[in-house]
Formats: C-alpha cells, structure tokens, sequence
C-alpha cells in the first residue's frame, strides 16, 4: 500500500465512507465498483469481480483497510482504453478510410466485442452520442467517440438568475 498517497488514502477512505450506509466501517462489495469510479478511475466489469466485487446485495463486505490495496492495484491497471486506442479500432471498419463506418456495424461492435452492452445500453449511447447517419447509412465515427469518451452529458440545471 506504500503506493498510495496520503491525498490517494484520504480520497479513498471519504469515498469509501460515503457508501458504508450504516456506519459500520463495512461496505457492500455490490459497491466495489462505483466506489472505484467515484475515485476517477474506469474499471472493467471483469476486473471489478477479480477485485471480489459482487453482482448481488449482501454476498460479501468490504473494510476499508481491505478497500486499499483494491484501489491502489486498480489505480495500477492499464488494461483501459482511450481515445485513440478506440479510434484505431473503429478505422478498422473505415473501407473508405473517410472517418466514416456503417451505424449497424458500430451497432454490432457495441453490442459483440469487450465487455458487450445490452440492446437497451447500445441504443441509448447511440441516441445520445451518434451524428445522424447519411443516406447510405454511414456515420462519422470520431465526433461519436469524442462524446462516448467525455462521459454522460451534465444534465444538472443552470442556477435561476
């Protein structure tokens, strides 16, 4: 755990306290991994479980000096893409290399390789992300990328003047 800051184990432990809903010192591993996210990091599914994250309330409990050294590894992991990395990905299916790829086979993609979306998912990133396609079904694919990457839109109100 030397690894880790003293700013690195402040967050962690205001993160951690913020989900231990009883005040136990415990947190429910189902929470694993939006902890991580709330502390900026990305982790895959896969890794959250190899973490000992759980899929199901009340399987198992996490303490905070337990928390640590799963934050601080996962702080550690680069299996997580970028930008770019995606961007190399996606002009794989660029036969024009025009920056543009069919909206089914961008579909398809999300919906078949890494860690696979559901229908329901796929639909709303490509309604929230996705330029209109042209009339023969292309889609430029970087402006959809750079809106995946950015996050969910900030959806909070602007203050009343």
């Amino acid at each position: 755990m030397s690894d880790l800051s003293a700013r690195d184990i402040e967050r962690a432990n205001f993160a951690f306290g913020i989900y231990d809903m009883d005040g136990s010192g415990t947190v429910d591993a189902i929470y694993l991994g939006d902890i991580l996210r709330a502390l900026n990091l990305n982790p895959t599914l896969a890794i959250i479980e190899k973490m000992g994250g759980t899929k199901k309330k009340n399987e198992k409990k996490l303490k905070a000096d337990e928390f640590l050294p799963i934050f601080s590894q996962v702080k550690k992991e680069k299996e997580v893409g970028c930008y770019e990395d995606f961007l190399e990905c996606l002009k794989l299916y660029d036969k024009a290399e025009d920056g543009k790829m069919l909206s089914a086979e961008l579909s398809h993609t999300l919906l078949s390789l890494g860690e696979r979306l559901t229908d329901a998912e796929c639909e709303e990133i490509l309604k929230d992300c996705l330029d209109p396609e042209d009339e023969d079904g292309f889609v430029p694919y970087a402006p959809f990328l750079k809106k995946l990457v950015a996050g969910p839109p900030d959806t909070t109100p602007a203050p009343a003047q």
